[in-house]
């Protein structure tokens, strides 16, 4: 088991790729710490992974806020003793529309969340790291920085820039044997991929596999990613198979940028 005796901290934990990287980084042997904002989904998933509690932690937080931050490594060092990873999944989405019709608030939440949240988060998680040794930080990409797809140029550009950070980061925190790296995704089957194509295909009076074909059809896999091999991936940077890695970014797409 690749995380054997370390402490994962996963943020963004939902029914999606939070879930999954928490699942996969418990079944490699570390403690997990669960972040998100929403208690209830929090605690499910905490009873569903790991029912007697002895390996899994939960904390209610919000990446945007310092002080919800702080609470969240103290979580980790208090209940495993420090944070040995970081797995940064928690993200805002919701920004639709083209140049005419954006709305820049959604752009503005764009950016706090996915670009400074992350910073907010990664301040106590790399002053644990620094005192302990070290640690990795794995922070989630999007296809849409380089090809645009859906109308979503809002959210693009906020992962765009934090690709850009990242560089920044794992030149700033390598001397501390701190590595930070970025998973980048693209279509990834999960539950709001699945609603997606459904509905799509009820709306189009054709079968679901007709709409994933319609998509995947011309990838070299001719397959979607799951949200389950995007963690896989995560999990590996957080492991010390790849405590040689940092500042890259790697992507899970079923070769799609290769047409």
């Amino acid at each position: 088991m690749i995380l054997e005796g370390k402490t994962v901290v996963v943020t963004g934990v939902g029914a999606g790729l939070g879930r999954e990287c928490a699942a996969r980084s418990l079944a490699e042997g570390a403690n997990v710490v669960l972040a998100a904002r929403t208690a209830g989904t929090l605690e499910a998933t905490a009873d569903e992974l790991d029912p007697g509690g002895e390996r899994v932690a939960v904390s209610v937080t919000d990446i945007t806020d310092a002080d919800s931050c702080e609470s969240l490594v103290e979580l980790a060092r208090g209940r495993f003793g420090g944070v040995d990873a970081l797995i940064q999944v928690a993200a805002y989405e919701n920004v639709w529309g083209g140049l005419f019709d954006l709305r820049l608030d959604a752009w503005r939440k764009a950016f706090e969340t996915n670009v400074l949240g992350t910073l907010t988060i990664l301040r106590p998680v790399a002053r644990s790291m620094k005192e302990s040794g070290g640690g990795s930080v794995v922070l989630i990409g999007s296809q849409s920085m380089f090809q645009p797809a859906l109308p979503q140029s809002g959210y693009a550009a906020s992962k765009g820039a934090l690709l850009s950070a990242m560089y920044y980061l794992a030149d700033e925190l390598g001397p501390d044997n701190i590595r930070c790296n970025m998973v980048v995704p693209s279509w990834m089957w999960g539950p709001n991929v699945e609603l997606y194509v459904d509905g799509t295909a009820a709306s189009q009076g054709v079968t679901p596999e007709a709409v994933l074909n319609d998509i995947t059809g011309t990838f070299p896999l001719r397959r979607m990613t799951e949200d389950g091999e995007v963690a896989d991936v995560a999990t590996f940077f957080a492991s010390d198979h790849a405590k040689a890695v940092t500042g890259q970014h790697l992507l899970v797409n079923s070769g799609e940028l290769m047409r």
